[in-house]
């Protein structure tokens, strides 16, 4: 049966821009390309076909194939990263930087963001705030490995999604439980994309009428009960 929009799939892919590989779901290319990252989470990663969850001209491209389908295409800048804006060029006086601006640096500069330093001239910086790979044409390797229809699979697809973790999620009754780790109010990922991924639940996986995040701590091993003398 064909992909549809709203379908959940798992997918891997690679994306390159002008032959360099600078995205990728299987760790030993990333190893290759030199951009590993030992605390990503590599493998098929599960997406919702049409919710944006990779770039617009892959997404598009998976609706209408079939499971095991793979191949490789051309995004076009405008389906990608956007085209490259002239106006998100900006010049600064080199004074207003602690470190001394050089062409190529990355600075990120107060209400405007990250940007990439393209020229220093005299005391004026010219500074980029275009995505690095704005009208750039990537291309994307990809093949889907399967539906995923299993809500609790669907679920833990969105945590890993955006969360970057894996996590324990149970469902009961309409009731969807996601079992937090220790330390997770200190995952600054995890706070920022947290109601992300509650609004998606709801909004995505029927069946789903109350999600708890449950947090719980265990006694440590060696604690006594009782205060030492």
């Amino acid at each position: 049966m064909a992909i549809q929009n709203g379908d959940f799939i798992r997918l891997r892919y690679t994306g390159k821009v002008d032959g360099a590989v600078f995205d990728t779901t299987d760790e030993e290319v990333a190893r290759e390309a030199g951009i590993h990252n030992p605390e990503a989470l590599y493998g098929p990663v599960t997406i919702r076909v049409g919710s944006q969850h990779v770039i617009t001209g892959l997404d598009e491209a998976l609706e209408g194939r079939d499971v095991g389908d793979e191949g490789e295409i051309e995004i076009p800048p405008e389906k990608a990263f956007g085209p490259h804006d002239p106006s998100y060029v900006e010049a600064f006086n080199k004074n207003a930087f602690r470190e001394k601006p050089k062409k190529g640096m990355t600075l990120n500069v107060p209400e405007k963001g990250e940007g990439k330093v393209v020229d220093v001239i005299g005391n004026r910086v010219l500074i980029d705030f275009n995505h690095q790979f704005a009208g750039k044409t990537p291309s994307y390797w990809f093949r889907i490995e399967e539906q995923v229809t299993e809500p609790m699979d669907q679920v833990r697809g969105l945590i890993r999604l955006y969360a970057g973790r894996d996590m324990d999620v149970s469902l009961e009754s309409g009731v969807l439980t996601i079992h937090l780790p220790p330390g997770i109010i200190y995952d600054r990922r995890w706070l920022l994309w947290r109601s992300r991924i509650v609004q998606e639940a709801f909004s995505s996986i029927p069946g789903i009428e109350r999600i708890v995040l449950e947090e719980t701590f265990e006694r440590p091993s060696g604690s006594g009960s009782e205060p030492e003398q």
